[in-house]
């Protein structure tokens, strides 16, 4: 018998099938919330023809993993085309910028969880 937590154990999280499903959602449609992990992942969806600017990534690798639609990635060494089952490696600080196609573009990203700012309760809970 295990004496961990229900909330510690492995478990079925979401099913990228049903995010964004329509490709009219925008925005992060799921977050990883647990709040002790060493990862951070999401599901970002863009609506038809919607888009990222480009912009520096932060400093750690992601990987992205194209979940529905279609849509293009501009990058440093050039454009490259994302479609569903597509798996994407972002170097840190690579500059890139993302564009949705017609159907829209939902993509799964997974990193290594930014450093924390610091900022903890005080021990009467303030």
């Amino acid at each position: 018998m295990s004496d961990r937590r229900a909330e510690d154990l492995p478990r079925i999280l979401a099913n990228t099938r049903d995010l964004a499903r329509d490709g009219t959602a925008s925005g992060a449609v799921w977050k990883l919330a647990m709040g002790e992990r060493d990862l951070d992942a999401n599901v970002i969806a863009l609506g038809p023809g919607d888009g990222i600017g480009e912009h520096a990534g932060p400093g750690l690798d992601v990987i992205l993993h194209v979940v529905s639609g279609s849509g293009l990635l501009a990058t440093e060494g050039g454009d490259v085309e994302l479609e569903p089952g597509g798996i994407v490696w972002l170097p840190r600080r690579t500059r890139r910028a993302f564009t949705a196609g017609p159907e829209g573009l939902a993509y799964f990203s997974v990193h290594r969880r930014k450093p924390g700012l610091g900022l903890s309760l005080r021990p009467d809970g303030s």
